[in-house]
């Protein structure tokens, strides 16, 4: 069985169709590269400030083991003083 012939009006009509949908597609392609590449800054970004948190937590044990020994040492000092 034979596909039915269109008329001029219609193919005209579906060719509009057509170029609309690929207008469409395009839009939306450009709009997912940007989301993508948005994705991918909010991704380094995300990977910096993890290395910076970890940085400075270790930067804090460090202080934090510093004061533990100074504290440590200012009372060894003060057990002197008071035994003398």
């Amino acid at each position: 069985m034979p596909w039915p012939r269109r008329t001029s009006a219609a193919v005209t009509q579906l060719r509009r169709e057509l170029d609309s949908s690929r207008t469409t597609i395009c839009s939306l392609r450009r709009e997912l590269e940007n989301k993508e590449g948005a994705v991918g800054r909010l991704e380094l970004v995300l990977r910096e400030r993890l290395e910076t948190i970890d940085a400075l937590r270790s930067k804090l044990d460090q202080l934090r083991a510093t004061n533990q020994k100074l504290d440590a040492e200012c009372e060894s000092y003060f057990q002197m003083l008071a035994a003398g």
